[in-house]
């Protein structure tokens, strides 16, 4: 962006809870620009929301105008000017993107000499110029959208509802995209570090195209573009949790009664898998057929807990991670 031709634009750069000793080194770099501003914000132990992260922004901006775009992108010089051409307060347009391969990406070079391996077509609408005023209208991105996928088609569907029209602009490539792991490809069936939850793409797909179905224009009811506070962060970090087995009653009960029922107050788990699980004793009255307790597996704890904070709860300030050593899970939350 420093080489635009034009530089008629400002950049925000929302760094969304990366870790400390890394956010530092990104702040320094940001920093360097006199047209970028940084923000951190403190979801380092929440699943990746794009939305909250945009809406953080969304909700407070003065300019007629934004570009929504992934921090992985390389822009031609020229797209700036390019852009202006495009601003209409009831017109949305998306740009085509290059996509570069995993060797290509590696190498700096002036935009022109890149060599793109393909290019995206009009499902990819990720790359985006709004009407500021349009997007407050709607109370922009939906926050139900957690992980990855179709939270940009979404808004496009919603836009177009209150008279936007939609273009897509590929008449020539003025964005790269260079190469990266993409999250259903890092999916794995086991519990993982890395926060995932199963079926989260098929999800998200689907609360499109109910909204889509219904014909929905206004999202967030409740609220948007908050996020957890540097206090709250840090109070939910220090609280001190209770220890739950991984007993399949001990988990419903949790999930659908102490939640339902809570308030004013900070619920805090730490979920571990029961001894009795792995115990002779238990695995001689399982095969015999007798009456035994039923476990989730840490996996299965992990989706239920994730599913159930998106669909219910992920407005209220929370963290939730996984243990290192994989052996137990920590959720945090404050009504």
């Amino acid at each position: 962006m420093a080489q635009q031709k034009e530089q008629n634009f400002e950049v925000v750069f929302i760094d969304y809870g990366s870790k400390k000793e890394i956010a530092s080194e990104i702040k320094k770099i940001v920093e360097e620009f006199s047209f970028c501003t940084y923000h951190y914000l403190f979801s380092e132990f929440q699943p990746w929301n794009k939305s909250k992260a945009l809406n953080f922004v969304i909700k407070n901006l003065q300019s007629d105008y934004c570009l929504v775009a992934d921090v992985d992108m390389i822009f031609h010089s020229d797209f700036t000017t390019v852009m202006k051409q495009y601003c209409a307060n009831d017109k949305v347009t998306y740009f085509q993107v290059g996509f570069l391969s995993e060797q290509e990406s590696k190498k700096e070079k002036s935009f022109e000499k890149y060599k793109i391996n393909f290019f995206s077509n009009g499902d990819a609408t990720g790359i985006s110029l709004f009407p500021v005023n349009k997007l407050k209208e709607i109370r922009g991105f939906d926050e139900v959208f957690h992980f990855w996928g179709a939270e940009d088609t979404d808004v496009h569907n919603r836009l177009k509802n209150v008279g936007c029209e939609v273009h897509f602009y590929d008449k020539e490539t003025m964005v790269l995209h260079q190469w990266h792991f993409n999250y259903r490809r890092r999916e794995i069936k086991k519990l993982n570090a890395e926060l995932q939850l199963s079926g989260i793409v098929e999800f998200n797909n689907q609360h499109m195209k109910q909204n889509l179905k219904n014909g929905t224009t206004t999202v967030n009811k409740d609220s948007w573009g908050n996020v957890i506070s540097e206090s709250d962060f840090d109070k939910l970090k220090n609280y001190p949790v209770v220890q739950v087995s991984n007993k399949r009653e001990n988990i419903d009960y949790f999930l659908f009664h102490e939640l339902a029922l809570a308030n004013e107050c900070i619920l805090a788990i730490q979920i571990k898998n029961d001894p009795f699980e792995n115990s002779i004793k238990y695995k001689l009255k399982k095969y015999l057929g007798k009456k035994v307790p039923q476990f989730y597996t840490l996996k299965e704890v992990n989706d239920r807990i994730l599913q159930h904070m998106i669909s219910f709860y992920h407005t209220k300030a929370y963290i939730y991670k996984i243990e290192e050593n994989l052996k137990s899970v920590v959720f945090k939350i404050k009504f």
